[in-house]
């Protein structure tokens, strides 16, 4: 049920996007949007994990180095009968982890040192298998396209605000196909609140997804409820300096209050221990 919500959500953000572009330029507009879209999806399929690694400035590990990270990693992957990614550690005190890369073959899992500081191995595998069932199935490239899709509304929308302050909106009657002031206005301030609850949904989606995969590759889904107790208080008693756009990816939502509590890309941390409780029993 979970794959048949992310694919209605991704599809609903897919035309949100074409619409948009229609209310800006018409059928040009349209065509102008789609190319654009597939580009930046394209930049983000290569290049997205090298992008947010060195973003956080994240430090590749091996074996000798961290022998019960990679102990732990290399018993998962044997479980869950899945190709052995790239380790990597974030020095920040910030208690978090995600996973990256754009198929199995090409992923990586990175740690921060507060999360390592914080936890018992115990709650660490517990961590590491949700973020390795992140990889499992394939969340990182739907939540990839979810982010550069919303964020290329974004885009345009800026866009209709400056065409809309600058006078630029086409006639209702353009043979193009135009919507006018009014449109521009419509698609600068309806379409970045949708494309922000859409995203938030699908990761919401994904997130209890890795949990439930994650609890059956660990095989103690304690573990990971423990973890994300402790993980959801550390966060919150650490400044983060993320970057709203890369948010969703974290194992837990490293921005609180205001604005970025309400649009949270996390569901809530009781719900996802309850679930992972039920499983348990």
């Amino acid at each position: 049920m979970n794959y048949i919500k992310t694919a209605l959500l991704l599809t609903a953000l897919t035309v949100l996007f074409v619409w948009i572009g229609k209310m800006i330029g018409g059928q040009t507009g349209m065509a102008i949007a789609l190319v654009l879209a597939v580009a930046m999806n394209g930049i983000s399929y290569w290049f997205s994990d090298k992008i947010v690694l060195k973003m956080y400035r994240a430090r590749p590990v091996d074996a000798l180095e961290a022998p019960e990270l990679h102990g732990m990693v290399s018993e998962l992957v044997h479980t869950a009968n899945m190709p052995m990614p790239k380790l990597y550690v974030m020095k920040n005190p910030m208690p978090n982890a995600f996973a990256t890369g754009r198929d199995p073959n090409h992923a990586a899992v990175a740690v921060t040192t507060g999360l390592l500081g914080l936890l018992n191995q115990r709650e660490v595998r517990g961590v590491l298998a949700h973020e390795l069932a992140h990889v499992k199935n394939r969340d990182i490239l739907i939540s990839t396209i979810a982010a550069s899709v919303a964020g290329a509304v974004m885009m345009l929308a800026n866009l209709a605000q400056m065409a809309a302050w600058f006078g630029f909106g086409r006639s209702e009657d353009d043979e193009d196909g135009g919507p006018g002031l009014a449109g521009l206005l419509i698609a600068m301030i309806v379409a970045p609140l949708a494309a922000t609850i859409i995203q938030m949904a699908i990761s919401r989606s994904r997130e209890y997804a890795a949990d439930a995969t994650g609890a059956q590759i660990s095989r103690d889904p304690r573990a990971l409820s423990s973890a994300l107790l402790k993980l959801e208080q550390g966060a919150a008693m650490t400044p983060a300096d993320v970057r709203p756009s890369t948010a969703h990816m974290f194992i837990v939502n490293p921005l609180h209050g205001g604005l970025m509590g309400l649009f949270s890309t996390h569901p809530p941390i009781p719900e996802r221990v309850k679930r992972l409780d039920a499983m348990n029993g």
